[in-house]
């Protein structure tokens, strides 16, 4: 927690005058060496000190002066320094690299009272090159040859701008700022949250120079008063940093403040370009910013980084291991996503959770499972996948993975629906193609039938040369298996309408095909032998749906449904009932119905057309024969079933029914 002073801190508590290429383009800065410039920095000092700054830093050394040779030339900043090194707002850099520092002309550390005014600006730089921290404290030694710990420069500022000296906590090591415990103070680190991007107002020096000169003393106050103000170079060459902020740093001359006298210049900064690396003095604000905030990043143990990379591996294992590797594989997608979110959640509390440790332990870990997975323990499964794949039903083979167990002998009693098709006239068809022809053409099309039942939830049984046996509702169960599967016939009709040429490019070749469908109990299992056998479908009602596709030969129809597909379907389906008929090998008559199209296609045209044939069909079975002809042949042409019909009760007319006839159409031929 941050002392009680923090709460009358504005939230930006920093503030740069910027050494930039304005600065060296205007007047009285141009062409005039930088150690020459003493003059303006003593009465830019004087302008903030007595607009109320807390605390002035000077990040940039001037370890010369051109007082040896001309007297009187550094007394104004001489003069300057005196003032605020008397009430504690003056900071100078030094930078200690060799044995000897880099520090300010004898003359300026002089009248600043020498080390109490003089601190390191040296900076952490990780073994890969980045900056992410700056230290708290310097190892020195006083004249008489003991040793003190000075405090760094970004250290030394905010503890004079919250008014109290930093202390080191016991044995711990930890450094307290008031009330704040600094993170990374044993360790003599300080991680900085560099805020996001560029978010520091920064005053160009020629600009406060002349709001100095000026006298624009409130522009100063709003601007500087209570705060830490840094002076330092932001130049394209001269002390920049690539730090942890070097993927969202801004544009050069995006973080410009408030102008007070002198106007923006024109084509000064390119704003397109952005570069990974920071002007040094940011470092030092940000830090500062940290400090008297009570917002610096704080790093978990390494042990913890360690305990979190160990468990996100786990928890990766344990996907792997249990779900297929795709779904493991998104499942881990997926975590990683999460956990991205929850560094970032973290990240905006200043506490550094590892990002990149855990996700690359998880994905070693997916790595060597997956391949011991595939060598070892899937080994079994993959076997029986690829034994039993080719005959038996994909989600039967499924199942019999997941469960471990091989297939055996046995079936069960379930409604399903089955369907039969075949093409029409396949022998006349074949008769004009070469057994390569007529082989490569019957895959394709066997192979469009197939997936059409298989995105409709059916699974092909078997093939009879260029027959088609498929069930629905098993062997996954399937409440609607009706209708998914007269879906399923009429979009492989209406498929089969845009494959000419399928055969040889031949476009006279046109293929027509002819589905019979029922509903009704089945025996579903494995048949066969002991070393053979095939999930298959047996019983009465297969049998049916065999015969209901060769009675659409009676009806010039494409699809036949029986009256129990056609009551399973309910209103989702748009059909019309055809006749009454009875099959070779069936003496019970049945209901035939001919699907149209899905209920949710039907035009008025559609509905028109079942409501014509449904009474017409009345009239017929009620012996009103020419009438019932009449609207048959009335319905147009195209309309086969209706035709068929027709002709039947014209014949009729010509040789009446007995009088217990009661509508049933004998079909002698399978």
């Amino acid at each position: 927690m941050a002392s009680s002073a923090s709460a009358t801190r504005p939230k930006m508590p920093t503030a740069v005058i910027a050494v930039d290429e304005e600065t060296y383009r205007t007047e009285p800065f141009r062409d005039l060496p930088k150690v020459m410039w003493t003059k303006q920095f003593g009465a830019v000092l004087d302008g903030v000190r007595e607009a109320g700054a807390a605390v002035i830093g000077f990040d940039i050394i001037l370890p010369t002066s051109v007082e040896p040779i001309i007297r009187g030339h550094d007394r104004d900043f001489m003069l300057a320094l005196r003032r605020a090194a008397g009430d504690g707002k003056i900071l100078l850099a030094k930078l200690q690299h060799q044995v000897k520092p880099i520090s300010p002309f004898a003359g300026h550390s002089f009248v600043v009272g020498h080390q109490r005014n003089i601190r390191p600006v040296n900076l952490n730089e990780d073994a890969d090159g980045i900056i992410r921290g700056v230290p708290l404290f310097f190892a020195a030694e006083n004249s008489d040859g003991t040793a003190r710990k000075d405090s760094s420069f970004a250290l030394e500022l905010a503890a004079r701008a919250a008014g109290e000296a930093p202390r080191i906590v016991g044995q711990s090591g930890d450094v307290l700022l008031g009330g704040y415990r600094v993170p990374g103070g044993a360790d003599n680190a300080l991680t900085v949250n560099f805020d996001g991007g560029a978010s520091i107002p920064t005053f160009s020096l020629a600009d406060i120079h002349a709001c100095v000169a000026a006298g624009e003393q409130d522009f100063l106050k709003r601007h500087f008063a209570g705060k830490v103000v840094l002076l330092g170079a932001v130049l394209d060459v001269e002390d920049r940093k690539i730090t942890s902020k070097r993927f969202i740093t801004a544009p050069e001359g995006e973080i410009a403040g408030a102008r007070c006298v002198l106007a923006p210049p024109d084509a000064l900064y390119k704003t397109a370009t952005t570069r990974d690396s920071i002007p040094g003095v940011y470092v030092h604000a940000a830090a500062v910013n940290n400090l008297l905030r009570g917002d610096a990043l704080r790093l978990p143990a390494r042990a913890w980084n360690s305990l979190i990379a160990v468990a996100f591996a786990l928890m990766v294992a344990g996907l792997a291991m249990r779900l297929p590797a795709w779904r493991a594989g998104l499942a881990i997608l997926g975590t990683a996503l999460i956990w991205l979110i929850v560094v970032t959640a973290f990240f905006r509390t200043s506490l550094v959770l590892p990002l990149f440790d855990p996700l690359i332990a998880g994905a070693l870990s997916f790595a060597v499972l997956l391949g011991y997975r595939f060598a070892v323990s899937d080994k079994d499964r993959r076997r029986l996948r690829h034994a039993f794949a080719f005959y038996l039903a994909p989600a039967l083979v499924d199942r019999m993975v997941e469960r471990g167990e091989a297939p055996e002998l046995g079936g069960e009693s379930r409604e399903l629906t089955v369907l039969f098709s075949d093409i029409e006239n396949f022998t006349t068809v074949s008769e004009h193609l070469t057994p390569e022809q007529l082989v490569g053409g019957l895959n394709i099309y066997l192979s469009e039938m197939t997936d059409i039942i298989e995105r409709h939830g059916g699974f092909v049984d078997k093939y009879i040369g260029d027959a088609i046996v498929a069930v629905f509702g098993a062997p996954l169960e399937d409440a609607e298996h009706a209708r998914h599967a007269v879906s399923a016939a009429l979009a492989c009709n209406r498929r089969l309408a845009q494959m000419p040429g399928v055969f040889a490019g031949r476009d006279d070749l046109i293929l027509n095909a002819r589905i019979g469908l029922n509903s009704g109990a089945m025996l579903v299992g494995n048949i066969g032998s002991k070393r053979r056998f095939n999930y298959t479908v047996i019983g009465d009602a297969v049998n049916l749906a065999a015969r209901l596709e060769g009675a659409n030969k009676a009806f010039g129809s494409s699809i036949l449904v029986s009256e129990s597909t056609a009551r399973a379907c309910g209103e989702a389906i748009a059909m019309r009932e055809l006749d009454l008929i009875r099959v070779v090998g069936r003496e019970a008559p049945l209901a035939v119905h001919e699907p149209l199209c899905l209920a949710a296609e039907a035009d008025a045209a559609v509905t028109e057309k079942i409501a014509a044939y449904a009474d017409a069909l009345a009239r017929y079975r009620m012996r009103d024969f020419e009438a019932a002809a009449a609207a048959l042949e009335a319905m147009g042409t195209h309309d086969a079933a209706a035709l068929n019909l027709a002709a039947r009760a014209r014949a009729m007319i010509a040789a009446p029914p007995p009088a217990d006839w009661r509508g049933i159409n004998e079909l002698l031929q399978k």
